[in-house]
């Protein structure tokens, strides 16, 4: 798609088309070359490329046997960039030899002015030239080239940075004063002092790289309660890294988390019970749902505006389901099924049902009325499962570790709320679809540029503020798009290779954007399950009972994996959810049958 383009760089593209170029400053006599690899000669070597984007073409190349070509791919651009040492207050020249359509060089963090040029079409070979001067205390700036969304793949060769050279960066100090703040059940806060020179800190967490961040603080999450954890922290710049801190133990709290709402078979069966409305599959009544079920959801509780935040829900009416129980029948089989050992939640939203926390009304209005629903059927706890236009990101809530938007900021209040009334016993589970999880691998909001669907990723915050409080997280491996996943190809659902590349986004975190600063952290493997229809008429993306035993080997036995390598073997996978429990009697039950006999060991 053709978007605007921010004014500078189309400036830039004008005067550079103008033979205008004469104004960037003049490099000196004592000029030195300062961009690495710039022919790419040693492979991306000092290059860094968004998404996997870049590979290193012997044909066709501007110079030498080597050139650069990325690939945009939906709405990333494709850059590439490397952050070079300079020196304050003096010229710079930037340059470089493009071919493609849309090719765009600039360098950031000048002090001054950042500056781009571009050209919107190059079919052979075309340098671009810009300039700059650094501020007084700029002591480096980062060079990059991109393409544009929706254009096909551009090529770069033979990139040059003319001027004075900065002084050599040291390798940084090894930083002091590493402390744990008060550990949670999952969760322990780290602080240390800023060490002058450092980029970045490499966070340790028994001997082995946690996470790399800009800040000087960080919360391991993910943890098990009632366990010792030793960290240490190194700080990072162009130079090196610095030897590793001290270490520091801190051990996690016992209550409030590893397994919120417990009590949950090490590997469960979740499944959606018609309750509310009936469709083609039939209606079920509770004392009917099978033994197998060890988590049954009742769809749905929905608002009784999109925006009021007054959630109701009933039984359907006897016109639609003829066969439906009594509220007291209802009622008396929830309290059987609880005694057999299975829960029974209340599901929130569905495909019908938005709900837009958008004021604090709204929000104090859920808790209420889902309080009432929980308190009058005798529930274990909540499903969420909003869809469509429920959640969103406002422009410029870009952290999903700390969210601005309304929507976003009341939904987890009022969870919270919920939690705390009901105490540790309370069952919450979410049922996102993928374009609001795993998409965020690659899309965050409205994006860098803006244009992008506010809705991409916007259940992580969510996620990431109620980890802790979580007992199951089943993503919705159906009705969805081919996603991106670890490995940087797209996934399709139907086959085992989409659960498998989804399941392992979950278990092992990702950068959210393809930013490595803002990584959303693992989940347990005990709050995962994975989402399936029961029938090929519950939903797009029905996969055969063969292709879920082999995501199940690949994920718990690191057996039957196909073509997509997992990070990690996770035995302790909690289960399958599936959409429905109507559905599967519909069809004889395959889906819980082949649950009920799969081997896990």
């Amino acid at each position: 798609m053709d978007r605007t383009r921010p004014l500078t760089l189309l400036l830039a593209g004008v005067l550079a088309a103008g033979g205008l170029v004469s104004l960037t400053p003049a490099a000196q006599a004592a000029d030195s070359e300062l961009a690495r690899n710039g022919g790419f000669e040693s492979g991306l070597d000092g290059w860094t490329c968004t998404a996997g984007s870049g590979a290193v073409v012997s044909s066709p190349v501007h110079g030498g046997t080597k050139a650069l070509q990325a690939t945009p791919v939906g709405n990333d651009q494709a850059r590439c960039s490397q952050t070079v040492t300079v020196k304050p207050n003096s010229a710079y020249t930037l340059s470089g030899w493009v071919r493609g359509s849309y090719v765009y060089l600039g360098a950031s963090g000048t002090g001054t002015s950042d500056v781009s040029t571009w050209t919107q079409s190059a079919p052979d070979w075309q340098k671009l030239t810009t300039g700059f001067t650094t501020g007084a205390s700029t002591t480096s700036v980062t060079l990059y080239t991109h393409g544009w969304y929706g254009t096909g793949a551009y090529l770069a060769d033979d990139f040059s940075l003319l001027g004075p050279g900065g002084d050599p960066v040291q390798t940084p100090a090894t930083p002091t004063g590493l402390a744990a703040g008060s550990p949670a059940s999952t969760s322990i806060p780290l602080t240390w002092p800023a060490v002058s020179g450092a980029t970045s800190y490499k966070v340790y967490r028994g001997g082995a790289a946690a996470v790399t961040v800009t800040g000087t603080s960080y919360t391991a999450t993910g943890l098990a309660p009632s366990t010792s954890y030793t960290f240490q922290v190194s700080a990072v710049n162009s130079a090196g890294e610095s030897a590793k801190s001290t270490a520091v133990t801190a051990t996690t709290t016992s209550g409030g988390g590893g397994n919120p709402g417990g009590g949950l078979p090490a590997h469960a069966l979740v499944g959606y019970l018609h309750a509310s409305f009936a469709n083609g599959s039939g209606y079920t009544r509770m004392a009917d749902v099978p033994e197998s079920w060890d988590v049954i959801n009742l769809a749905f509780g929905e608002p009784t505006s999109v925006t009021s935040g007054d959630i109701r829900f009933s039984l359907c009416p006897a016109a639609e389901c003829p066969n439906v129980e009594s509220v007291a029948d209802f009622k008396a089989a929830i309290k059987a099924k609880q005694a057999a050992g299975k829960k029974v939640l209340i599901s929130i939203g569905g495909q019908n049902g938005q709900v837009q926390l958008s004021t604090t009304a709204a929000r104090d209005a859920f808790v209420s009325s889902v309080s009432k629903i929980i308190d009058e059927y005798g529930l274990d706890g909540l499903d969420i499962d909003f869809e469509g236009h429920s959640l969103s990101l406002q422009t410029g809530d870009t952290d999903f570790r700390n969210p601005t938007s309304p929507v976003i900021v009341n939904l987890i209040s009022a969870v919270k709320s919920l939690k705390a009334t009901y105490g540790s016993g309370f069952v919450l589970t979410m049922a996102p679809e993928t374009f609001f999880v795993q998409l965020g691998y690659q899309f965050y909001g409205s994006g860098q540029w803006g244009g992008q669907d506010p809705r991409a990723g916007a259940y992580l915050p969510v996620i990431h503020a109620l980890r802790d409080d979580l007992t199951l997280l089943h993503v919705q491996d159906y009705n969805s798009g081919p996603i991106m996943g670890l490995d940087n190809q797209y996934h399709s659902m139907g086959g085992a290779d989409f659960h498998i590349a989804m399941t392992d986004m979950l278990l092992t975190g990702f950068p959210v954007a393809g930013n490595t600063d803002r990584v959303f952290p693992a989940l347990r493997p005990d709050q995962v399950a994975i989402g399936l229809p029961a029938s090929t008429q519950a939903g797009n993306g029905h996969t055969t009972p063969s292709e879920v035993n082999k995501a199940l080997d690949c994920l718990t036995k690191r057996t039957n994996c196909g073509t997509y390598q997992t990070h990690g073997t996770w035995p302790a996978l909690r289960g399958l959810m599936t959409w429905s429990i109507n559905w599967d009697r519909f069809n004889g039950g395959e889906f819980s049958r082949n649950f009920d006999a799969y081997n896990w060991s």
